[in-house]
This record gives C-alpha cells, sequence and structure tokens, in this order.
C-alpha cells in the first residue's frame, strides 16, 4: 500500500505551513532551555532591536543567522538557549511618542515627567510588541519564556549597580566638555551616534583688526554665528607669516572684545590662511586649546540651537538666521575679505537628521583607559576572536585611542542616572534609591539628576544582566560566557567593545568567545536600503509573497564573510523555486514508498551496488561534511549552495531520474530505501536554513521521533565517501550532456534512440569507464534516451556519426548516429550561427576588457558578463568542432 501522498498537496503552500508548525513547536516548548549542569550547552543572547522597530533586512539576516546556528547546535543534541528582548531605545522612543504628542497639539513638557513617562510605557505596551512578533515570522525559534527589556525590573537593578560601582570607584565623573548636542533631541549624544554628510557650503574669511592698529590678521570659518563667542585666536608656532602677531590682541568684529593672539601647535598652517579664530564653547579642538591656554569659555548658542544673551544684538536667533546677518554685517563693515565654495563633512543626529551644534555642556562621563586595556588584552590573546578576522584590526585602533564617554542624556525615557545631590551645599552622590543617598549625604534635602543614561550604558550590560546580575544565579553559572555575539559591524564601538570591557570590569570574564560581523544588506545597484530614499526590501512583503523560508535561504546562501550583499526580489523568487522543487521531488519519494514505516535497508542483499548508489551517498557525506564545516565556521554561505547544488543538481536532476526505470524492477525495494535514506538526511541537513517546508516534508515520510526540530543533526560517514565513484559519474554525466547537445544541433528528439560510440584514450580510466557505461544498460536510456553501442579506443567511427568532445573526463570524443541531413545547408546554418556567436564573444570580451567596467560596475554585473563569455566560448568551439566534423 503506497503511503497517502495527500500528506504533501501538489502545491506548496508556506502560510498555512508555517502557522501551524511554529504553533506546534512553541506548544512542545522545543525553544526552552532550562539549566542543565554538566551537560554541554550552546548561548547566544541576541542584540536586542529597539523596541520602536520593526523589521528591516539587515534584522531578517542578523535573527537568520542566530536561528541557523541554534537550529543546527539544538540537533547536536546541546542545550541550545537563544536568548531574545529589546532596548528601550531612549532617543527613538522618546522621539515617537514626542511626535504623537505633537498630533495633539502638546509637547512633553505640557505633561510633565511623569505623565510623559506613563505615556511612554503605555506606547510601548501597545507598539513595542511588533518586531517581535515579526521574529517569529520569520522563524526564529528563541528562548520567549527568558524575553528581557532593557527597563524592566531586573535589568534596571542591574544599571543602578554597574553606575554606582563605577562611580564609587571613580570611573564616572562629572565634567563640562563641548559635546554633540541635538537641537531637535535637546540632547547630547556621543561621537558614534552622529553620521556625516558631505555639504556644499562656504569659507568665509574675516578680517580681525589688531588692536596696535597695525593692520588685522585674517581668519577662515565655515562657521561665521561661533565668532561671537571667540577668546582668541591661534597660529602654527612654527607658521613664519606670524611670527610678529604671537603675543599680539586682536579686536573681535561686532563684539568689540580683545581676544590674544596666541601659538599652538594643533594650528593646520594649510587651513585658511593659517590663523584661526577659537571659540572653546563651541568646538571640541577649540575646547582643548582653551584649556591649554586658559581661555574664558562664552557660550553663544544655546540648546535650542537660538543664540544666546552673550550674542549681543543677535541674542534670539536662530543659529542659520544669525549666520545670515553676521555675513551681512560684516560686509558693511569691510571685514569680510572674500567667501569661496567649499565642501565639507557636516555631523547630524543619527535619529533625527538635525544639524548637531557642538555645545559646552555639564555631563558625566567614563574614564576609559583604565576599562579599554583589558579589552584589549583579551583581543589581543584570543580570548574573544572577531570573524572575520579583519574587524580585529579596527576594534583595536578604536580601543587604543579611546576617548572618554559622556553618558549622560537630557531626555525623560531611559534609565535616570542614580546620582543625588544635596540643595543647600551641592555635595553628590551615587547611590541605588533615595534611603541610600540620604544616608551617604547626610541630608534628606536631596535631589536626583534630571538626566538619563545613554542607551548603550545599559545596553552594554546585556549579556549578563539577562541572566540576572548582580545575583550569583543558576543561569549565570551555567549559559556564561555566551559563545557568540552576532552583529553588524556599525556597532563594533557602541556596543561590542562596551559589553567586552564591561564584563570584564565586573565579572573578570568575558561575555562571548566570538564576535561574528554579519555583510550589509545592499540592493542590487549597491546601495544602502533605505524606505526615506526608496531603496528599501520590505522583509514582511517578501515572506507574504514567498514563505520565510524562501527569505531565509535567499539571505543565508550570500552570507559569506566576503563583501556586502547585493539583494533583490529576484533572489527570493529563486529560493522558492528551490523549496517547490524539494517539494517536488519528495512528493515523487512518497508516491514510491509503500508503508508508513521506514524502508527496510536490503543492502545485505545486494552484492555489487549500482554507481549511482555509491555516488549519491559519497555526495551526500560530502555535503554534510560541507554543511557542518559551514555553520561550525560561520561559511554559511558555503553550507546554503552545497545544498542547493546537491538537491537540485545531483539529488533530482540525477539521481531521481535514474532511480525511476530503477523503481520497475527487482531493485525496487533497494531504490525506495535509497530515495528516503537520501531525502530525509537532507531535510534533516536543510532544516536549520529552512525549517518550514523541512518539518512538514519530514513529518511525511516515515521517521522517528516527534520533530525534525529535535532529530540528530547528520554526521559524515567518511568510508562512504568514495572519490572513484565521483570520478566515474561525472564521467557519465558529462557524456550524457555531450549527448543531449548533439541531439540538440541535430534536431533529434531527447527521447528518439541513437547509436553512440565513445573514443576514449587506448588503456586510459576513461576506457574502462567507457566500458562500464556500454554494459550499463538502463544509464543512458534513463538520462539521454540513447545507449552505447561501441566504445572504440582512438579509433575513428563510420563516417555518418556527429562528433562532440567532452570538456572534462578526458576529452573523450562522443560519436552519434547522424540524421539524414543536406551537409550543405547545416554547414551554412553552422556558419550564421558562428558568426553570431563571435559578433558577442567580442562584444562581451570587449567589456571584460575595460578597466573602467571592471573597476565601476557591481561586483555581480561583472561576474554576470564573465559567465556569458564562458558559455559563448563553449557555443563557438562546439559549433568549430561540428564543422570540423562536417568536414567545413
Amino acid at each position: 500500500m503506497a503511503i497517502d501522498i495527500e500528506k504533501l498537496p501538489k502545491v506548496y503552500d508556506p502560510f498555512q505551513v508555517e502557522e501551524k508548525w511554529y504553533n506546534y513547536w512553541l506548544e512542545k516548548n522545543y525553544f526552552h532551555a532550562e539549566v542543565g549542569p554538566g551537560s554541554p550547552r550552546y548561548c547566544i543572547t541576541i542584540p536586542p532591536p529597539n523596541v520602536t522597530g520593526s523589521l528591516h533586512m539587515g534584522h531578517a539576516l542578523c535573527y537568520t543567522i542566530h536561528d541557523v546556528l541554534g537550529r543546527w547546535h539544538r540537533m547536536k543534541g546541546l542545550n541550545t538557549l537563544i536568548l531574545p528582548g529589546t532596548d528601550h531605545a531612549g532617543i527613538a522612543t522618546q522621539n515617537k511618542v514626542e511626535q504623537q504628542l505633537a498630533e495633539e497639539g502638546l509637547t512633553r513638557f505640557d505633561l510633565g515627567r511623569e505623565k510623559f513617562l506613563e505615556r511612554v510605557w503605555q506606547w510601548k505596551e501597545h507598539y513595542g510588541g511588533t518586531i517581535i512578533m515579526q521574529l517569529k515570522r520569520l522563524g526564529c525559534s528563541f528562548d520567549w519564556e527568558r524575553e528581557r527589556f532593557t527597563m524592566d525590573p531586573g535589568y534596571a537593578d542591574a544599571v543602578l549597580e554597574a553606575f554606582v560601582r563605577m562611580f564609587d570607584k571613580g570611573i564616572i565623573y562629572r565634567g563640562a566638555r563641548v559635546v554633540n548636542w541635538c537641537p531637535r533631541c535637546h540632547t547630547g549624544i556621543s561621537d558614534l551616534e552622529v553620521e556625516y554628510e558631505e555639504e556644499h557650503s562656504y569659507l568665509w574669511f574675516i578680517k580681525y583688526p589688531l588692536k596696535d592698529g597695525a593692520g588685522h590678521i585674517q581668519v577662515a570659518t565655515t562657521r561665521p554665528e561661533t565668532m561671537l563667542g571667540d577668546t582668541a585666536v591661534a597660529v602654527n608656532p612654527e607658521d613664519k607669516r606670524y611670527m610678529e602677531s604671537i603675543g599680539k590682541t586682536a579686536i573681535l568684529p561686532i563684539m568689540e572684545r580683545e581676544i590674544p593672539i596666541l601659538d599652538d601647535a594643533f594650528v593646520d598652517p594649510e587651513f585658511g590662511t593659517g590663523a584661526v579664530k577659537v571659540t572653546p564653547a563651541h568646538d571640541p579642538n577649540d575646547f582643548e586649546i582653551g584649556l591649554r591656554h586658559n581661555l574664558p569659555q562664552v557660550v553663544v548658542i544655546g540648546p535650542e540651537g537660538i543664540m544666546t544673551e552673550e550674542a549681543g544684538k543677535y541674542a534670539g536667533l536662530d543659529r542659520y538666521e544669525a549666520r545670515r546677518r553676521i555675513v551681512d554685517e560684516l560686509k558693511e563693515k569691510g571685514l569680510l575679505a572674500k567667501v569661496e565654495d567649499y565642501t565639507h563633512s557636516v555631523g547630524t543626529c543619527s535619529r533625527c537628521e538635525t544639524v548637531i551644534e557642538p555645545l559646552l555642556s555639564e555631563q558625566w562621563f567614563v574614564r576609559m583607559k583604565e576599562l579599554a586595556q583589558p579589552a584589549i588584552d583579551a583581543v589581543k590573546e584570543g580570548r574573544v576572536r572577531f570573524v572575520p578576522e579583519r574587524y580585529t584590526r579596527i576594534y583595536l585602533d578604536w580601543m587604543e585611542n579611546i576617548k572618554d564617554w559622556n553618558i549622560s542624556r537630557q531626555l525623560w525615557w531611559g534609565h535616570r542616572i542614580p546620582v543625588w545631590k544635596c540643595r543647600d551645599d551641592g555635595r553628590y552622590t551615587a547611590a541605588r534609591n533615595y534611603l541610600e543617598a540620604s544616608q551617604k549625604l547626610g541630608s534628606t534635602d536631596i535631589e536626583q539628576d534630571t538626566d538619563v543614561l545613554d542607551t548603550w550604558f545599559s545596553s552594554a550590560l546585556w549579556p549578563f544582566a539577562t541572566f540576572g546580575w548582580p545575583e550569583k544565579t543558576p543561569e549565570m553559572d551555567y549559559f556564561y560566557p555566551t559563545d557568540v555575539l552576532i552583529t553588524a559591524r556599525d556597532i563594533i564601538y557602541l556596543w561590542v567593545a562596551r559589553m567586552i570591557f564591561q564584563s570584564l570590569q565586573f565579572l573578570d570574564e568575558i561575555p562571548f568567545y566570538d564576535v561574528y560581523i554579519y555583510a550589509t544588506v545592499l540592493n542590487e545597484e549597491g546601495r544602502r536600503m533605505s524606505k526615506s530614499l526608496g531603496t528599501g526590501v520590505d522583509p514582511l512583503d517578501l515572506i507574504e509573497r514567498f514563505g520565510s523560508d524562501a527569505l531565509r535561504y535567499a539571505l543565508v546562501q550570500q552570507a559569506g564573510m566576503g563583501q556586502d550583499m547585493r539583494f533583490s526580489d529576484a533572489r527570493v523568487e529563486n529560493t522558492r523555486n528551490f523549496g517547490n522543487k524539494i517539494w517536488n521531488i519528495s512528493r515523487f519519494v512518497l508516491m514510491n514508498l509503500e508503508t508508513g514505516n521506514r524502508p527496510e535497508n536490503p543492502k545485505s542483499k545486494i552484492q555489487n551496488p549500482k554507481l549511482e548508489d555509491r555516488w549519491i551517498l559519497s555526495r551526500l557525506n560530502r555535503v554534510i561534511r560541507t554543511v557542518n564545516n559551514g555553520f561550525e565556521n560561520y561559511d554559511m554561505d558555503d553550507a546554503a549552495r552545497s545544498l542547493y547544488e546537491f538537491l537540485w543538481s545531483e539529488f533530482a536532476d540525477w539521481y531521481v531520474e535514474l532511480a525511476k526505470p530503477r523503481l520497475r524492477t527487482e531493485e525496487r525495494a533497494h531504490v525506495q530505501y535509497m530515495l528516503w535514506r537520501v531525502l530525509e538526511a537532507s531535510m534533516r541537513l536543510l532544516h536549520p536554513i529552512m525549517p518550514f517546508i523541512t518539518e512538514e516534508i519530514w513529518q511525511a515520510l516515515p521517521h522517528e521521533g516527534e520533530s525534525i526540530m529535535v532529530a540528530p543533526f547528520p554526521e559524515a560517514d567518511e568510508s562512504l565517501i568514495d572519490e572513484e565513484a565521483e570520478r566515474e559519474m561525472e564521467f557519465r554525466t558529462e557524456t550524457t550532456r555531450r549527448v543531449r547537445e548533439l541531439k540538440t544541433y541535430t534536431g533529434v528528439p531527447l527521447r528518439q534512440s541513437k547509436r553512440i560510440y565513445l573514443a576514449p584514450q587506448p588503456e586510459s580510466i576513461f576506457e574502462d569507464y567507457s566500458r562500464r557505461l556500454m554494459q550499463d544498460k538502463s544509464f543512458m536510456p534513463a538520462t539521454s534516451g540513447t545507449h552505447v553501442e561501441q566504445v572504440i579506443p582512438g579509433a575513428k567511427p563510420p563516417t555518418d556519426m556527429e562528433v562532440v568532445v567532452t570538456q572534462t573526463a578526458g576529452a573523450t570524443p562522443v560519436y552519434m548516429e547522424a540524421p539524414a541531413m543536406d551537409r550543405e545547408k547545416e554547414l551554412s546554418k553552422i556558419d550564421s550561427e558562428l558568426a553570431s556567436i563571435e559578433k558577442d564573444f567580442a562584444r562581451s570580451l570587449g567589456k571584460l576588457s575595460n578597466e573602467q567596467f571592471i573597476s565601476k560596475a557591481p561586483a555581480e554585473v561583472v561576474e554576470k558578463e564573465r559567465r556569458i563569455a564562458a558559455e559563448l566560448e563553449g557555443k563557438k568551439r562546439e559549433r568549430e568542432e561540428r564543422k570540423k566534423a562536417l568536414g567545413g
């Protein structure tokens, strides 16, 4: 009795299948991991996406890789935990709620801090789970029972503890620095949160009169509005042009303030005139010059981007309006020497794209030198490994030149800085709560700092705070350090480095062994994916059209450690077709299995297994080895490609075709077993990448166990790897392809029988292969509708034969009985085809010899052109061989 083929309907419907199996896995609690002392485990804590977020292509790649590794290790028998969660995303979330309030005609100040925070929590509960639901749709087998949020109560305790310990050790300090200030977000942001854009602007050359009346000194600036806060002019001490000016006094135009002309080695003599204005309150480099020379700090632009009272008559103006009016006044007074076009990088807030304002501000900082060195040593000593290795140098370069970290943000949403200050005398301390602060300060008249911590401060604790730190929990003992961090290259500084030094500081332990940096997903033109630029591809849209498995496979297939990937809908469509191919061959296998039980292995009855049986088992075990190595070494693209090639080009195209006639012979039981064995193992191999379709097929096949998710992952049986069988099979497949080509050339239908002669080199291995192929009465009829009539080593066949030479397999000539034809007409046809091919071939070679094309065209376009050239060259050679065979 045949297996009920209705288990696999004719057409695969990913949407019914995906929801069904995801719910099943949840019901079975397969995603959950318990502490199991002594048992091998595997653990990853995912990069927590912003609670404001929705799935984009970078997320889809990142979390697919997490799931592939998690499913693989789970199937290998490891107690596997992939711990999920979300980040409170201070600025991003506050901006979302402020936008919502603006639609109601309100600001956060209208509500006040407490009411505003209530609104943010409401927003978080309503919208914050969107990305989690999308990760489930992607098929992520994360332990949702352990889901964390960076502001849940336990996590908040960890942040408090970390801050207080660092404060008490003197690592956190308060200081005035020029920070990157966002006038829109009303907060300071770190250097790493500033994005730079090229902007066409101007360089204004301004004359500063000398007090002694002996002329003027000329400076160049891109920001005339800040000149109102100048407290010096500086020149390089080696600049001979200004030797006489050093020590003199200049008069600041408009403000009429006396300012010194001083020398400082930082000044670049090549910029502008070589003399620069010094504005300590509005430029970080000028701030450092000011410290060295004890200059006053005059703040002329306020937190809103509005000129302050210190700006005199320009007070109250927007900074850009002030710029315009100041330039006009300088012109009127004859103090604007000239204006030049100038292109330079302008810093913008990564959250809202507002041009940042360098602003002198009191902030909280972390002293980094002490923390950086152990984190440098951990990587240099190999305790933390970057994959690809090139990112090691990027990490070390930054850590070895690190600056103190500004950790305070002028926001309301986030972890409020646990510093308390006496109202009467200004003394302050860090404390976990009001009571502790009162005891430390000896006063009850205290208030807490209004700022919140940089989001990355709390995120830096993620690998261990999620396991209950500062408590010593069983989870910490068992799951920590985690095995790998999988992340994007743009947060190596923002997040990866900070997790490493915080883990070393608080636990004297690394947070993870490996850091895998995945490729950036670009669109097919090589541009950054962005919804606002219209270059984005929505992964959820692709899931709706093609299913989650197709998207996952398309991403993993390109997840190499080389260049960034170029992605398009067409790739997902191609992998959807791959899924359909797997579905169809699975239906064929099921239709030919006779019971619901696992087929018996009748190998004991098979005296001489056929070549294709030895070959497919050899290829299967090679692929098993490749896939395991690929997952082990983060070469997931190798794993994906090898599975594609094996299942489509080897199992489906060759083995299944060869199996069809054998199923009608006494070999039926053996062939049934082989089809089941290869397909069942292949589904387990493919499961980490395409979990849904593989579960559906595996459940329809005879199997052991309740889910493929917890079935053992295949291990290669090296004894079944048969190089001789692979070489001989390569000879047969190449010979078959050439016969098919001959039939195509000559217009012979594929299934029409024709005599075939093979002429291998005498006494070569290819003679042996040829004779065995002739003796095998099923191979050629099944694959090309022909049979090998004679093997004639080194000889010429009858003159009525067509010839083509194998490109591999010893360049064995393959002759086929020629159909009746008009020789002259055929030669004319070949000449016409050759002329067209040679024209296209010359055009293709011209492109490939063009250096501009090679250097500027997308890599995929160049690679496609190379494939076209190779294909045309092959066609040219084939036509020439055929022409020669016809005596032309």
